[in-house]
């Protein structure tokens, strides 16, 4: 994946807050720490706690400042941070699109760690959407844990689609979809597993239209993807499914899942990718998910 370099990216209102606390680096390593990541992104708690011996009550908010030397396809393509508040120019015009009335959320790049009302934010706990702040946070180390931790390329379109996924969480959060089915327990067929089934379709089918997203000039901000970057992407959705990190402990156990199979995550990436937005609805796709 790659930005035009001329595309004027600036104005994306993205923020980096920090810094803080609770990164993974100085806590529990190997085993552990992975542990512990897993707890956080598959159950939504707070488990930095067990890393850093701070829990949401010790870490602090801290300062928040613009992204900035992010005006250009060019700078995206230099910097993470960049690169994420340049996709959220993108995703957010897509689904402008797509839902009447569409809100934008917040994105902030986390900057070691930092409190949210759903608790701390960091590369520990991995990228999440917090629904009552309409808020998505994301450390671009986390993406240095999923290659170290998980076996993930994660290059730059593995980026932008688990952006993108997180987005996909807004969308459920200002649709009602959140609403309209609200978690019922775990398992292979359960409310969080299509959630996040559906995130990922949305993520596929934004990646499959991005470059009909351009500038105030008309510039598309983003060259199609490659062959190898779906690849990529699709490998980062098979990274995080839970047969996969179960498989590292052991045992896999489908009653307990939350997100969904690798194939699975693979496989609604590609729905969307093939056949856009309107093929996500996994809430309707019976016991056949």
């Amino acid at each position: 994946m790659t930005f035009n370099s001329n595309a004027d990216v600036s104005g994306s209102g993205a923020k980096r807050r920090g810094p803080g606390g609770g990164a993974i680096a100085g806590g529990v390593g190997g085993l552990g720490a992975i542990a512990v990541i897993l707890l956080s992104i598959f159950t939504g708690g707070d488990f930095t706690s067990l890393l850093t011996g701070q829990g949401s009550g010790g870490s602090q908010a801290g300062s928040e400042s613009e992204i900035s030397q992010c005006d250009t396809g060019a700078d995206a393509n230099a910097n993470d941070d960049c690169r994420l508040a340049a996709g959220s120019l993108a995703i957010n015009q897509f689904w402008a699109q797509q839902v009447q009335g569409y809100r934008q959320p917040q994105l902030i790049i986390v900057d070691g760690s930092t409190s949210t009302a759903c608790g701390t934010a960091s590369n520990a706990t991995g990228p999440f959407y917090c629904p009552p702040e309409e808020t998505v946070y994301i450390d671009p180390t986390f993406f240095d844990v999923m290659r170290q931790q998980f076996g993930a390329d994660v290059g730059n379109l593995g980026q932008l689609y688990v952006l993108a996924h997180e987005y996909g969480h807004h969308i459920q959060q200002i649709t009602g979809i959140f609403d309209q089915y609200p978690s019922n327990g775990t398992g292979p067929t359960s409310n969080g597993v299509r959630t996040e089934l559906q995130a990922d379709c949305f993520a596929g089918a934004w990646i499959s239209a991005m470059t009909k997203q351009t500038d105030a000039s008309g510039v598309p901000f983003l060259q199609a993807p490659t062959e190898s970057q779906v690849r990529d992407a699709l490998e980062a959705a098979a990274a995080v499914g839970d047969d996969r990190i179960q498989a590292q402990s052991g045992v896999v156990n489908p009653d307990t899942w939350t997100h969904g199979s690798s194939e699975q995550r693979q496989r609604w990436f590609a729905t969307g990718y093939q056949s856009g937005v309107g093929a996500c609805d996994t809430f309707a796709a019976g016991g056949n998910l």
